[in-house]
């Protein structure tokens, strides 16, 4: 198993990339995933990219951003082209994206044409360079609902879509993650793991609030101490694929929570290797 940690954690810290890459290596993460906007800030500092994250014994394990789907095409494949060059600078090939601003019920059936449509443009355009495009399974997107994704997945019909499975989400949605993870597997390429207190507690991860410095982080909780069974579904996970995984954390006590969880989700894995011999 890969494990990663996300810039994203560390939004709303003073920490440089250079003092998060030496505590990542200290912890024993293999990578860290770059939130798309500290990969844009990054660019025109030549110092940074694959070559220096890896005298860290750490790769870029995905570049994670929301593509201007909205916007119009020539717009649209500028942005795409943009961060492709920025995903092989870090040398990843996966970059990461939300569908759609609305629900897949509240999406009309030209709005999810169009999307669609633009989908498969953006794909056909990584696919040239050996990228892939890796959608979220996230609330108010196309990919919200287990039949929606698979659907979009054929719709779409390209080898460069893949999923960026949430675990956390996929449960919100109604349906068991292991449930989900069995039905996506051949296009899962990236797992985000996060958890919370309760379902009543699930709007703390609305983008209005979790991305504000002043929102609330009630109900986030470490990754074996909420509702969604990480010890089930790891456990499950492991049998069936290699996992790329990132530890998604938005609350305080950063390092503390994620050095923990790694922890826990090392020694999981180690019992589940030692039942294998």
């Amino acid at each position: 198993m890969k494990l990663s940690i996300c810039t994203i954690s560390f939004r709303h810290h003073l920490y440089s990339i250079d003092q998060i890459a030496h505590w990542a290596k200290s912890q024993q993460f293999d990578g860290i995933e770059l939130w798309g906007v500290h990969a844009k800030n990054l660019r025109d500092d030549s110092h940074y990219g694959e070559e220096w994250l890896s005298a860290y014994g750490l790769e870029t394990s995905m570049i994670s951003d929301y593509l201007p789907l909205d916007a119009n095409i020539d717009t649209m494949i500028k942005e795409t082209n943009h961060l492709s060059n920025i995903a092989s600078h870090w040398g990843t090939n996966k970059i990461r994206t939300f569908v759609g601003r609305k629900g897949s019920e509240q999406t009309s059936h030209q709005e999810r044409k169009e999307l669609v449509k633009k989908i498969r443009l953006i794909c056909e355009e990584l696919h040239t360079k050996g990228q892939y495009l890796l959608v979220e399974t996230h609330p108010n997107t196309l990919a919200d609902q287990l039949d929606s994704t698979l659907n979009l997945l054929q719709e779409v019909h390209h080898p460069a879509l893949r999923i960026n499975f949430d675990v956390l989400h996929v449960w919100e949605s109604g349906i068991h993650p292991i449930k989900a993870m069995k039905e996506l597997l051949p296009y899962i390429s990236h797992f985000h793991l996060k958890n919370i207190s309760s379902r009543e507690k699930l709007s703390v991860f609305a983008p209005d609030n979790v991305y504000a410095a002043a929102g609330t982080r009630e109900g986030m909780v470490p990754l074996f101490h909420g509702k969604v069974d990480y010890q089930e579904f790891l456990s499950e996970a492991i049998e069936t694929m290699d996992i790329n995984a990132s530890l998604e954390w938005f609350g305080g006590n950063v390092k503390d929570v994620l050095k923990k969880d790694a922890s826990e989700v090392r020694e999981l894995l180690q019992q589940l290797l030692v039942k294998q011999i």
